[in-house]
């Protein structure tokens, strides 16, 4: 819309009456609150459209004080703009207007030192003169504005390249520098850039005899363009209109320019960049367009801080990324060490970076990473650093194969990509280019994945990933695909990459699986080396962290002796005081299948004496492992059962878990159960003597205990639920030789205490008596 109404605005024939209506209608509309805002929002306002291009540099200091810009601001200054510039006219009107060559020798705001006409107008301002020549029938004239306006931003590039060679010690020095450019030329309202691009284009386009059928799959197909040379009067000109394109593009990609404020215009930059970039690959890149995309790329490159591609930038300044990988892509078949050169010093994102510190002056102008901490003004920074991420890709692909350009891509990923997941997803894509399934993997891109990988590991060992578990996964398929050297550094450093619990229960149990072996085809000596280091692993993990390694470390030592005597010392040593009773009873279970019941019965006991089962946890998840650890002793004999039971009345105070155990232990006799081919004919144990009594009393307790529990609360729809519990406990007091004597005095009992609670000890009474 701004570009729109200012091309109306601009009409070079427009009649003061009707620019005065323009104005009064454009003005009511800007003072309407429902007006939008020329930046999409309420940020720092943008300078007036006849503002000169150079400013102040402390612009943002007064921008609070700066009038509200809507999207017919623009338009309302273009009112001011005319065409009665005698140098103006003479431009437009005529392909012959140059200087007398007498005045050629001095300095001239009129003419460069060829005679050619400039026009030194601020950028933006002038590019809408063309836009409203082209739009109201005037395409020779707006291609000669054109022309005069690319020969003064040479002209500036030519000036800038000499402020900075004077500039050059310095800036290095000091590693930092201002930004000249207070608007941006992409992603700017007026499209600048898009319309010199479009005009020079526009001269040059073939229009195909069919043109106007459309096809039946509806693609639009590719303009076609040919080289129209620039009309310069009498003089034979080697120049062309699209190498003319070309060139003002780049030029204007390669601005630097600080980041505008809000998320509408950091959006519009990323937008018309690509957009820019799409018209770029329409071109067909022949000797001539090539040779102007070398000299302007070494121009950026040599350009200092007036390049967003120079070797010092502004913290803020707009990243280059997407450009580079146009310019990677485009310049690689005919210049592959100027496209490294030049991919390379894009990938930089200084805004997530600080300065290097002030004692090192050896590389002053090298930037020191840091962890970044999201910069809250950049809306569009995880745009920009995936783009960042693309165009490392990119050059990782090209230079597969090429040893010494990957270690220089892989430094310049390792300084410049702050983020985890993206160096991951790096990593990942290095490791799918290096393993075609149709052919043998590249060793060389295989390593680079590897070392992204180690890098990944780094980064995210101390901090939160939610794809930690993946990353470690597949860095053992890559460190597999590398060979048995990268798994033996991987399981020897560990410490420095995983936890130890990544350590045992992914790294180590996978280096050790069946697959792995077979996949990398090792004799007995190298299975031997690799079993080895897993196992040292395996214990230095258990020793550091026995709570979550210490399974993975006895499963993983299970074929050598040694080592396994030494992982379950390691569990009995930390038993006291570094475990929990789930996580022993867990590996008592573990020894128990492998064929080591006493061992299993030790943890199981080590386990009891951490828990704590109290009256009324009738569905704890640990009942399962008290029982199993019951029947466990009970199977190994009475000495087992009479050693545990000590510790079961001590930790279980639940009355239906230790009847249960209770009667488990009187159906058989110790010693018998499970074991093929024995008949249970010996004497069964009695509960009148140890170590049964023992259990007898304490369940007995635990039911008497758990009814007064229960009485004090009782509502009466639990009535038929507490008789249930009672019939229960009177099967619990009659193992005893006493037991119905005990158990009608202490029905007895219950009558008298409660006897408040008349229908449930009327309900009582007919049950028991």
């Amino acid at each position: 819309m701004r570009a729109l109404w200012v091309c109306v605005v601009l009409n070079p024939h427009c009649k003061l009456e009707e620019k005065s209506c323009w104005l009064r209608q454009l003005r009511k509309w800007g003072d309407m609150d429902v007006c939008p805002l020329e930046d999409g929002s309420y940020g720092n306002e943008l300078p007036n459209i006849t503002n000169a291009l150079t400013q102040s540099s402390n612009h943002s200091q007064d921008s609070l004080a700066r009038p509200r810009r809507t999207v017919f601001t623009r338009a309302i200054e273009g009112c001011d703009l005319h065409w009665q510039d005698s140098h103006l006219q003479r431009i437009i009107s005529s392909d012959f207007y140059v200087s007398p060559s007498y005045q050629r020798e001095g300095e001239s705001l009129l003419f460069n030192s060829q005679g050619q006409p400039l026009w030194l107008e601020h950028v933006p301002t002038a590019c809408a003169r063309v836009d409203a020549l082209r739009s109201h029938g005037y395409p020779k004239e707006a291609l000669r504005l054109t022309v005069a306006i690319i020969n003064t931003l040479r002209l500036q590039q030519q000036r800038q390249l000499e402020i900075y060679k004077h500039q050059k010690k310095e800036l290095l020095q000091r590693g930092a520098t201002t930004i000249t450019n207070l608007e941006g030329w992409v992603g700017h309202p007026l499209n600048p850039v898009g319309c010199l691009f479009l005009t020079l284009t526009e001269a040059c386009r073939l229009e195909e005899e069919n043109g106007l059928e459309i096809s039946d799959a509806g693609d639009a197909k590719p303009p076609v363009y040919q080289h129209v040379p620039v009309a310069m009067g009498c003089q034979a000109s080697s120049e062309s209109y699209l190498s003319l394109a070309l060139e003002v593009a780049l030029m204007g990609m390669g601005q630097q320019r600080v980041m505008p404020e809000g998320l509408y215009a950091q959006d519009k930059v990323c937008h018309n960049e690509e957009q820019i970039i799409a018209r770029l690959t329409e071109l067909e890149l022949e000797a001539a367009l090539v040779q102007t995309l070398r000299k302007q790329c070494i121009l950026l490159l040599e350009g200092g801080p007036f390049s967003g591609l120079g070797e010092v930038i502004h913290r803020e300044s707009v990243p280059m990324h997407t450009f580079a990988k146009y310019l990677f892509s485009a310049l690689l078949p005919h210049d592959a060490d100027l496209a490294y050169k030049l991919a390379l010093r894009a990938m930089r994102l200084p805004v997530l970076e600080t300065a290097a510190p002030s004692g090192d002056v050896t590389h002053p102008h090298h930037l020191v990473s840091v962890v970044p901490s999201r910069y809250p003004r950049w809306f569009t920074l995880g745009h920009l650093e995936s783009q960042q991420c693309e165009l490392a890709s990119t050059m990782l692909t090209a230079a597969k194969g090429d040893m010494l350009r990957l270690r220089t891509v892989l430094d310049a990923i390792q300084k410049n990509i702050h983020s985890s997941s993206l160096i991951f997803k790096l990593a990942q894509d290095a490791f799918k280019i290096a393993t075609p399934a149709d052919s043998n993997p590249d060793t060389t891109l295989l390593n680079v994945a590897l070392e992204l990988g180690l890098q990944v590991m780094r980064m995210t060992l101390s901090t939160l990933n939610w794809r930690r578990r993946e990353m470690v996964r597949w860095l053992v398929t890559c460190a597999t695909e590398v060979g048995v050297r990268a798994l033996l550094s991987i399981l020897q450093n560990w410490y420095t990459l995983f936890t130890p619990t990544e350590a045992t229960s992914i790294v180590a149990a996978t280096v050790m699986s069946h697959n792995t072996i077979l996949r990398l085809s090792l004799d007995y000596p190298q299975r031997e080396e690799l079993a080895s280091c897993a196992r040292t692993l395996a214990l230095q993990c258990a020793m550091k962290d026995p709570q979550n390694c210490a399974l993975s470390a006895l499963t993983l030592c299970e074929k050598d002796h040694i080592a396994f005597e030494t992982a379950y010392q390691i569990v009995i040593d930390a038993a006291a005081t570094g475990m929990t009773y789930a996580q022993l009873f867990t590996i008592a279970r573990y020894m128990e299948h492998r064929g080591y019941p006493l061992r299993a019965f030790k943890l199981a006991s080590l386990a009891m004496a951490h828990l704590n089962l109290a009256y009324n946890q009738d569905t704890h998840p640990a009942i399962n492992d008290v029982l199993w650890a019951c029947a466990l002793s009970h199977s190994l004999g009475k000495n087992e059962l009479a050693a545990i039971i000590p510790l079961v009345v001590k930790s279980v105070h639940c009355a239906t878990v230790l009847s249960d155990i209770l009667r488990r232990c009187t159906v058989t006799a110790p010693g018998l159960a499970g074991i093929p081919g024995r008949r249970n004919s010996g004497k069964l144990m009695s509960t009148d003597k140890a170590p049964l009594r023992q259990l007898l009393d304490a369940t007995v307790s635990a039911y008497i205990n758990t009814t007064h529990s229960r009485l004090t609360h009782i509502s009466p729809r639990h009535y038929g639920e507490f008789i249930e519990f009672l019939s229960k406990a009177r099967e619990t007091f009659l193992l005893a030789q006493d037991g119905h004597l005990q158990f009608a005095q202490f029905i007895d009992n219950l009558k008298q205490i409660y006897k408040g609670k008349k229908k449930l000890m009327m309900l009582v009474r007919e049950r028991f008596g």
